[in-house]
């Protein structure tokens, strides 16, 4: 269960996203609409343009209309880039969505499907809602500092739950109720919000990368050869072969298979757990072998270096 941002929490994370021109508009922490439905359980953040522009729609946002009572959003973006609180908790700004575009979003699906007619998903109980400041016509910009800060604000929700970028869906991509809601195109706004969430919160467009220092390669310690004593290689000698009496320690008339061989099982039950006592041998046979040879190569090489 995804849940929703406290007011506290999405204030901190809006501030390390770096949006500092915020107003807090008079009641937001409680203006919402939980009465009519629940608000508990979040998985996407959608972004709306409002179609007209001018001062009061702060106040149009916060209260609604009598068809339609505010909240209208959980946060409202003017054109300069400001950001006004406007709610917290159940919003009226999605209504009904689509379930195949609901589901594109909840499963972070890079593709978004064209919404199909029918709308079974309460759009207002699962997701937060932007409003930004434009008319909607073909023609109208963007400003910058206004695409900067919804780029910020969306990838402090999907930062703040761990989404990706695929989290975020513009309106005209839920319901086919608002064909061009917002007019911008929504995968490279995505793929900005993709870019911001790829760097620290504290990151913005243009920072150098820091340069990654090289680290030195360790130089190895010199080392000098040490001549081994007798006493050495005969404590080599008998520590191999303390080894191979070891695994020789007889249980119900058979020996013990050494749990370094290929075949050997723990079980007590199974055939790999014993050895026969030619085995025995043959493995001892081999063992001492091998310990000569180690101490033969052992004596040459300080021969070599002396």
């Amino acid at each position: 269960m995804a849940r929703p941002v406290t007011p506290d929490q999405w204030l901190k994370a809006l501030r390390a996203e770096g949006v500092t021109d915020i107003v807090e508009m008079p009641g937001w922490r409680t203006n919402n609409r939980n009465h009519k439905g629940p608000f508990s359980d979040v998985h996407a953040t959608m972004i709306h343009h409002t179609a007209g522009e001018g001062t009061g729609l702060p106040s149009w946002c916060f209260n609604g209309s009598a068809a339609l009572p505010g909240p209208l959003c959980h946060d409202f973006l003017a054109r300069s880039g400001r950001l006004y609180l406007v709610g917290n908790g159940r919003a009226n700004h999605a209504g009904t969505v689509a379930r195949n575009a609901y589901d594109a979003v909840r499963n972070e699906r890079s593709h978004h499907p064209a919404p199909d007619a029918a709308e079974p998903v309460d759009g207002n109980a699962v997701s937060y809602g932007l409003e930004c400041e434009n008319d909607g016509t073909p023609n109208r910009t963007w400003p910058a500092k206004q695409y900067d800060v919804a780029v910020r604000v969306q990838a402090a929700r999907c930062r703040f739950h761990g989404w990706s970028a695929d989290s975020v869906w513009a309106h005209k991509e839920a319901t086919r109720r608002k064909p061009v809601d917002p007019r911008l195109p929504m995968d490279q706004f995505r793929r900005d919000v993709a870019e911001r969430l790829a760097h620290p919160a504290s990151w913005n467009p243009g920072d150098k990368p820091s340069k990654p220092t090289t680290p030195s390669k360790p130089v190895p310690p010199k080392e000098n050869p040490v001549a081994l004593s007798d006493a050495d290689v005969q404590r080599i000698a008998k520590a191999a072969a303390d080894e191979v009496w070891r695994v020789m320690a007889k249980s119900d008339g058979v020996y013990l298979a050494p749990t370094d061989d290929p075949q050997y099982s723990p079980t007590v039950t199974d055939p790999g757990h014993y050895w026969s006592g030619r085995q025995v041998m043959a493995d001892l046979v081999r063992r001492v072998r091998d310990t000569q040879k180690a101490v033969a190569d052992l004596v040459a090489a300080q021969k070599k270096e002396s």
